[in-house]
């Protein structure tokens, strides 16, 4: 494979901080290679250095004649006068560029929502993300450096971006270095990962799911002080290892490795005994929506909504840009009011939201973290041990020079992480998550989901990091059409669900032709139909018990008594998709009838 670019010797040394320290390394043909490390690592200045728009100290970066490097920043330099269609494609004709399949394609998924001839000075910062993002793939090239390409993408966009990517040019040709804490997407489309870290760049060959293993094998073999860190990346691994990433074909997560290493690693968390504990803690009536209808002027958001939340749920929600989702958790915190329907929340229920935006740490701000640890008990118990503030906020990165440290000084990633450890102290029993990986790298993600796995409460979580939400939540539920829709099949199933609905005919069309079907039946068919669907919701509420009743079995069975895990494990599978065929028979009918 034919080198296209590197650096030699490369020393980059700022006055507080030395970022790299006599680094060689380099970039060939067909490399697809996912970056990480700790937020101020120096991610983004690797990815300057090899474009070339930041200089080293010492060293030198070479490039092979005629390459072509273009790089997404995490800030552009788009000029807010110009249009999005001048940003993207320039003086280009419009017969030029919409002739090109790959281009329509990234117009198509990325833009679909911005006015194309509208200037950029009146997007938000998302809609500027995506329009810059948009600029950077249309433009061919030889190397493709990407800072963060999943901010303020859904996961549908990630999904097509990862799809993009991994069709970008042909095996063996093209080269992508990416940095995202995304760990779906760098599983998706790497194949081998740098770690920056301490001045230095550890390489592995692999995705994230083979990064971690390494990781873990090194660490297996290191001294007593790297036991903490080990311990760590176990959890995270034997999540993976069981996950479907380890389930796929990718010979670089070596499945037997990792199953050696994490023999006697526990399960991530015991569902039942944190649902009997959160039912203990809030009683059997959590959040309880009856025919709910919320609507904003003339606009349904949320359409005869009926939906049950229960103790110990850990739910996952999906949805499009204004599906309802924000509308959603607000109904059920009770921050805003039904406009028909009726919403129950139980009393004993105390709901804590970790937001996207840190508005809760702007009346800290001029406080030191060891003041704000001050006003809290002196020792808390988290997954079975007692801890103090200080000690649990050491679990989550900080340093004991970080206690003098002033709130408003902190970088983004420990304002997170000490807003949900405040979150934690005040000891909610439902917990709603609002994009929590925000500002957070992959190893702080790791310690956020093991607080999270002994977190005896009711968990709802937005996000658009796949990872995350699989790795956190049990169940994923999708905001459609007003309606909430438990997915069976998780992020797959809502994906093609997606695909299915672009392909299906109009709303437009759809509504006529259902106006037209209920004019036209007659009485008898109209009772057959109710009868059905009242058959239906009977079996789908036996079935959704089942499910639940074989989940506890599964949790109780003996494990090393393989024979009895598969026989439950099956009767679990088979119990889930007859939900799935009896929810896709609701939706018929209820459709049929109107």
């Amino acid at each position: 494979m034919a080198h296209l670019l590197g650096c030699d010797n490369v020393h980059l040394e700022y006055p507080s901080k030395r970022v790299f320290d006599s680094l060689t390394l380099g970039i060939d043909e067909g490399d697809r290679i996912g970056v990480v490390g700790g937020n101020g690592d120096g991610k983004s200045t690797l990815l300057k250095l090899l474009a070339g728009t930041q200089a080293p100290d010492r060293g030198r970066v070479i490039r092979r004649s005629g390459t072509v490097v273009h790089m997404l920043g995490q800030t552009d330099s788009l000029d807010p006068a110009a249009s999005v269609a001048r940003s993207v494609v320039g003086d280009a004709a419009e017969h030029e560029w919409a002739s090109d399949a790959q281009t329509r394609a990234i117009i198509e998924h990325l833009l679909a929502d911005i006015a194309w001839d509208g200037p950029v000075g009146e997007l938000s910062g998302g809609q500027r993300r995506r329009v810059d993002l948009a600029r950077v793939l249309i433009q061919p090239c030889d190397v493709l450096m990407l800072d963060e390409p999943t901010n303020h993408l859904d996961i549908p966009a990630i999904a097509w971006l990862a799809d993009h990517l991994k069709g970008r040019w042909p095996a063996r040709a093209g080269a992508l270095l990416v940095v995202t804490h995304d760990r779906w997407f760098l599983d998706e489309v790497c194949q081998d990962m740098w770690e920056v870290h301490d001045g230095a760049v550890d390489r592995f060959e692999g995705g994230y799911s083979a990064y971690v293993l390494q990781r873990v094998e090194r660490a297996a073999a290191a001294e007593r002080a790297e036991q903490k860190r080990r311990n760590l990346m176990r959890k995270e691994l034997a999540w993976l290892s069981r996950g479907p990433q380890a389930r796929s074909t990718k010979p670089k997560f070596r499945v037997d490795a990792a199953n050696a290493l994490i023999a006697d690693e526990p399960p991530l968390r015991n569902t039942l005994e944190l649902k009997q504990t959160a039912i203990s803690r809030l009683g059997k009536q959590v959040i309880d929506l009856e025919r709910v209808t919320v609507r904003y002027g003339d606009t349904a958001v949320l359409r005869d909504l009926t939906w049950h939340i229960g103790p110990g749920d850990r739910i996952g929600i999906l949805g499009e840009n204004g599906s309802g989702k924000t509308t959603l958790l607000r109904l059920v915190q009770g921050a805003i009011e039904a406009t028909a329907g009726t919403v129950r929340i139980g009393q004993t229920v105390k709901t804590a939201v970790l937001s996207q935006h840190l508005d809760e740490l702007e009346a800290l701000a001029d406080l030191r973290v060891r003041d704000v640890l001050a006003r809290y008990k002196t020792r808390y118990e988290f997954d079975g041990a007692e801890l103090t503030p200080s000690q649990l906020l050491e679990r989550l990165g900080f340093e004991q020079a970080h206690l003098s440290a002033y709130v408003h000084m902190l970088s983004g990633g420990q304002k997170r992480r000490l807003q949900l450890m405040l979150i934690l102290l005040e000891r909610p029993n439902v917990l709603i998550l609002d994009e929590p990986d925000n500002d957070l790298d992959t190893d702080m993600l790791a310690v956020m989901e093991g607080l999270l796995d002994t977190w005896p409460g009711t968990l709802l979580m937005v996000t658009h990091d796949r990872h995350l939400m699989e790795r956190v939540t049990d169940d994923q539920f999708a905001v459609i059409d007003g309606k909430v829709r438990h997915l069976p099949g998780g992020v797959d199933e809502y994906l093609r669900m997606l695909e299915a609905r672009r392909q299906a005919p109009s709303p437009a069309g759809r509504t006529r032709a259902s106006e037209a079907e209920r004019q036209a039946l007659p009485r008898a068919e109209e009772y057959r139909l109710k009868k059905e669907l009242a058959s239906t919701e009977r079996k789908l509420r036996t079935l959704e018990a089942k499910v639940e009743t074989t989940r506890q079995e599964l949790h109780e069975t003996d494990p090393t008594d393989y024979t009895a895990l598969m026989a439950a494990q099956e009767r679990l599978n088979e119990a889930q998709t007859g939900v799935a065929a009896l929810e896709d028979e609701w939706l018929r009918l209820s459709e049929l009838l109107g």
